[in-house]
This record gives C-alpha cells, sequence and structure tokens, in this order.
C-alpha cells in the first residue's frame, strides 16, 4: 500500500527551486517550506528573498525561516506540520533533532556522485578537478555531512565547454527527476539502501567539495593551460576566477575571467605575462602554453567580451599578473 506522505522541503538557492517545482507538479503534499531568512542585498542594502521563498509565496506554501535551527519555537513549529518526510535540497547543516524528527527520515539531494565529492561545492569541484562525468545522489542524513545511506544515484557527462552555471542548469533538472524517483520508492516502501563505505576502500580516493572562499578563486599561473581553463569555467561566472594585473606605476587592478580558450606549446615561456595585440587577443602565459582571455570584467566594470575590453584598456606585452 502506497504510503501518504506530509513532506516538509528545505532549500534556499535557485538549484533546490525545481526540485520543490516537480513535488508539486506530482501532487505531493508539501505541508511546509523551511528556507533562510531575508538577507540586505545590493549597493541599496535592499531585503532580499531566496528563490525558493519566491516560489513558496507563489504557490501558497508554508513557510518558516528560522535564523536558529535549533531554537524551541521554531522546533515546535516543525513538529506541528506533522510531516513524515523531510527534503533537503541545498540547505544547510542540520542539528539531529531536526533530521531524526519525521518517521521516513529526513532525505538529501547531493550534486555528486557520494563518497565523491562531499562538501558545499560539488558541482565547481568537479569541473576544477577535470572530471569527465558527475551526477547526483540521494540520501539519509546522519550525524556527519554527506556521509548517510545512498537511495539512488544518476551519472552525467561534463563537457569540455560546461562551465559552473551550464553543469548547474542540468543538474537542477536530473536532480528534481531523481528526487521524485527518490519519494516514489519511499511511498511504495521498496527502498534498497547502500552503505558509501563499501564504494571506497582508501579515504584518501575521497576528493572533498569543500566551501569556496574569495582567495581560493585566484588563479595560480604556475599551473598547466589545461588545469587553468578548468579553474576558469568550474568557476563562472560565480564566484569567479581573478587575477591581479601590475601596472607600471605600480598599481594593479582586480579582473574576473569568465571564459578561455587552451593554447599549448612546447616552449618553454615565463608563466604570467600578457601577451597581446591590443585589437583581438588577450593571452597570459601557463607552464605549457598560454590561456587566451575572451570574456572578462574590470573591477567597477561590466562583464565584456576580450575585443570590447581591447579597445577602452591599453595593454602592454609583457605586463605581468600578481604571483
Amino acid at each position: 500500500m502506497k504510503k501518504e506522505l506530509r513532506i516538509v522541503f528545505m532549500g534556499t538557492p535557485e538549484f533546490a527551486v525545481a526540485s520543490l517545482q516537480a513535488l508539486l507538479k506530482h501532487n505531493y503534499n508539501i505541508v511546509g517550506v523551511i528556507t533562510s531568512p531575508d538577507k540586505k542585498a545590493g549597493r541599496g542594502r535592499k531585503i532580499h528573498y531566496s528563490d525558493i521563498k519566491n516560489f513558496a509565496i507563489d504557490n501558497n506554501l508554508k513557510l518558516l525561516q528560522p535564523s536558529n535551527l535549533k531554537d524551541k519555537d521554531f522546533i515546535q513549529q516543525l513538529a506541528s506540520l506533522n510531516a513524515n518526510l523531510q527534503i533537503v535540497v541545498a540547505f544547510r547543516m542540520l542539528p539531529e533533532v531536526v533530521w531524526q524528527m519525521p518517521e521516513y527520515g529526513t532525505i538529501n539531494l547531493h550534486a555528486s556522485l557520494l563518497p565523491q565529492y562531499r562538501g558545499a561545492a560539488p558541482i565547481n569541484h568537479a569541473i576544477i578537478n577535470g572530471e569527465n562525468e558527475t551526477g547526483l545522489t540521494t540520501f539519509f542524513l546522519d550525524k556527519k555531512i554527506d556521509t548517510g545511506k545512498i537511495i539512488i544515484s544518476e551519472k552525467t557527462t561534463i563537457e569540455k565547454n560546461d562551465n559552473f552555471e551550464s553543469l548547474h542548469d542540468k543538474l537542477k533538472i536530473i536532480g528534481a527527476k531523481l528526487l521524485i524517483k527518490t519519494v516514489e520508492i519511499i511511498a511504495e516502501d521498496k527502498l534498497k539502501l547502500t552503505e558509501q563505505n563499501i564504494l571506497f576502500s582508501d579515504p584518501s580516493e575521497l576528493k572533498p567539495a569543500p566551501k569556496i572562499n574569495k582567495e581560493f578563486c585566484r588563479i595560480n599561473w604556475n599551473n598547466t593551460t589545461e588545469n587553468i581553463y578548468n579553474f576558469i569555467r568550474g568557476l563562472s561566472p560565480y564566484p569567479t576566477a581573478f587575477i591581479f594585473l601590475n601596472l607600471p606605476d605600480n598599481k594593479q587592478f582586480q579582473i574576473k575571467i569568465f571564459a578561455s580558450k587552451e593554447e599549448k606549446t612546447n616552449n618553454k615561456i615565463l608563466h604570467g605575462k600578457i601577451y597581446t595585440d591590443n585589437k583581438t587577443y588577450l593571452k597570459i602565459s601557463c607552464t605549457d602554453g598560454y590561456l587566451s582571455i575572451l570574456e572578462l570584467q574590470v573591477a567597477g566594470k561590466k562583464r565584456m567580451d576580450i575585443i570590447s575590453f581591447l579597445r577602452g584598456f591599453q595593454i602592454e606585452n609583457n605586463w605581468e599578473i600578481t604571483p
């Protein structure tokens, strides 16, 4: 007999919207939505709603925005929803009192093939590491981050020209479909779980996916063209790889790089040097060639292609990138 599910959905960014939308489309009973508190953003410091909050409001769903997931009032509110299943997609770490609450447990949709790429930024790190495939996994939450028993997973290809944005958009659609399959398995009591520790023999085989901070995004030109190319697309368009360009007057300015092209060579060259015709191309030397910059953004300016950039900025050959 199919279980009658009362679902609480937890998520914040746009990635989670596709999953919540799919649940409603398949007529699942969403008794509550939990998302992050509103934030002030932009130059005007205006109140910014999360993508999940906007979707919940548009679809008349009950919404909770706790600042503290251990707060007694929130726990009481959550319990009053009488959910028997909780679903987490791109939210924050839950305390045990929350994830243990529903009868059928709390499941998470994670954007990697667990146990690989546990952590906050699996899509970015998979591209940065030059992976040819990734996927999504649904699993039950437990005490450690991304270590619970796997329900199902699905693979997908990472194309050579994929960046974070394009892969993110593919995975959110695949993930929504995988989540529906997962909920159906639970509703029909057809669970066959897999322990993650049987999928690897040595912890050193695991590749982590920690949260990305600003300093991580700075490009190290003492690297190969392929590695830097993957690094740029793994951070594009957000949070974005960047460089500091040294000017002759000892000043420097920051440039964000959104797209590039590899140019390998056998020549031994000094890395971090700029080469340009000041009309159509600008390339920077790496350890085994050059990386042609295709799209960039100077601090305080709009994102632009390289030709537009060179019309307004006079760059000298052999200018250096700050190490």
